[in-house]
């Protein structure tokens, strides 16, 4: 029997319309999902809203709405544009649902009876666009890296979680589970910030100045962190910590993230995990941005690519398949329309396009749309090797899909489409076809052709 499979995107801020940088993790996801669904196995995808904190405050405030009014109104407008993009994602969870406010209350309180969370006054540099403190070592040049303003001083008393006491314990893990965080930079990087010493997390902000978010269960006065509210929805949405789903998808469970939220998910969530008594994540699968005018996506800087723009111009399947060819898991990738022009031309119209037409022209025309029985002596003499390289085709897709290297899927794919095409250049069926003598040998050919297609057709499923 094969083992479950469970893959989970971010969920994402509603501060902003969603765009290429929400899209592609979510494509991400529905592929894997549908690569392993093809394998047989069974799987949960996950993907959702993240709705509280002093973000959503402002931007419900400049827009004339009440933050719940406003949440609601964008978390929509992510639920309705997946299905256009041809992704099945399962569940589907709000950080304002009922169900996950009570897991998140649950596990606070948890990590509060152990004496893991502690009541303090603290000072620090606060960037209220990450809504989060920095150490002076994160920031650039005195700004927040990700904003590129100096983060303002701020005095509060707040409630910490004792992350540091569990620092030595993180580091053992990941360097006992090398495959834990990958690609290997990613690891690195962690295991990097980690040699410095790791500060407590503030885990509260007081109600006298942000109202939006989950009450802490042990003091009414204040609201949860929106991080450590946001991560615990990959439990919530299996109903923790009783339900069938928590026990069978949780022991294998797969993230996909974006390397901004690296820290989090890295750091954080580890440790959240182990200090409630919780089994630590299998992968974490970071992948990169796309550039755009030299430029990470953002909102702020106004360079962000419309999803359905690109699908409504080019096609469903030319962009979900640019998305998965172009960028490499991991790194960062430039998008332009030029190349996924160029993408659409050459390997879908030239390469795919042109292989499927010529077949089913020909299998039409010789053989009305039905090869007969073949002469297993004549396959053996016309194969050519195609088999082989089909069996090898498949081993090297299941080794990248594996690996989230969905660039390199693709890659071996469409060699075994050249590959193809020169046979069909070689074995030359309009020749065959021109003798009666030589019928038994185009059934050979074109029986391979349509055995190739069908191997082609199921790389290419989980992407078009």
């Amino acid at each position: 029997m094969s083992a479950p499979f469970y893959i989970t995107t971010p969920i994402y801020y509603v501060n902003a319309r969603p765009h290429l940088g929400h899209a592609y993790p979510t494509v991400c996801a529905d592929v894997i999902n549908r690569y392993h669904q093809m394998v047989t196995e069974e799987t949960f995808f996950l993907t959702g809203t993240d709705e509280h904190g002093d973000k959503i405050m402002r931007a419900a405030r400049k827009e004339g709405l009440t933050p719940r009014a406003y949440v609601d109104k964008i978390s929509a407008l992510f639920r309705q544009l997946w299905p256009q993009l041809n992704i099945a994602n399962d569940d589907f969870i709000r950080t304002t649902d009922a169900r996950h406010i009570t897991v998140v209350k649950s596990i606070l309180q948890t990590i509060y009876d152990q004496g893991d969370i502690y009541f303090s006054e603290y000072e620090g540099k606060y960037c209220f666009g990450c809504e989060r403190f920095y150490t002076e070592r994160e920031l650039v040049d005195g700004k927040c890296p990700d904003h590129d303003v100096e983060p303002e001083t701020i005095k509060e008393s707040n409630y910490f979680f004792k992350m540091s006491k569990y620092q030595q314990w993180l580091i053992d893990h990941i360097k006992a589970n090398p495959d834990m965080i990958r690609p290997e930079r990613y690891r690195n990087e962690v295991l990097a910030f980690l040699r410095e010493p790791l500060d407590d997390l503030c885990i509260s902000r007081p109600k006298s100045r942000i109202k939006w978010g989950i009450t802490l269960p042990f003091d009414k006065d204040y609201v949860t962190y929106v991080w450590f509210d946001a991560l615990i929805n990959y439990i919530s949405a299996l109903d923790f910590p009783a339900g069938d789903k928590f026990k069978t998808y949780w022991p294998v469970v797969q993230h996909i993230v974006a390397k901004d939220i690296l820290k989090p998910h890295g750091i954080y969530w580890p440790i959240m995990l182990k200090a409630a008594g919780l089994p630590i994540y299998q992968h974490l699968n970071v992948h990169g941005y796309w550039n755009v005018d030299q430029s990470k996506m953002s909102k702020t800087i106004g360079n962000v690519v419309e999803p359905l723009q690109l699908k409504n111009i080019y096609g469903l399947d030319a962009f979900r398949y640019f998305l998965m060819r172009e960028m490499v898991f991991g790194l960062d990738s430039s998008f332009n329309e030029e190349a996924l022009v160029l993408r659409t031309n050459t390997d879908l119209a030239n390469d795919l396009g042109n292989l499927f037409s010529r077949v089913v022209t020909m299998v039409h025309k010789y053989f009305k749309g039905v090869v007969p029985v073949i002469d297993p002596l004549i396959e053996q003499e016309l194969s050519l090797g195609l088999s082989e390289k089909a069996a090898q085709t498949v081993a090297g897709y299941q080794h990248a899909m594996s690996r989230f290297a969905f660039h390199k899927a693709m890659t071996v794919t469409w060699e075994f489409i050249n590959q193809m095409n020169k046979y069909i250049d070689v074995t030359a069926p309009w020749t065959l076809a021109k003798n009666k003598s030589s019928r038994p040998q185009l059934q050979v050919v074109l029986y391979n052709l349509l055995e190739g297609l069908r191997v082609i057709a199921g790389l290419v499923y989980p992407v078009m």
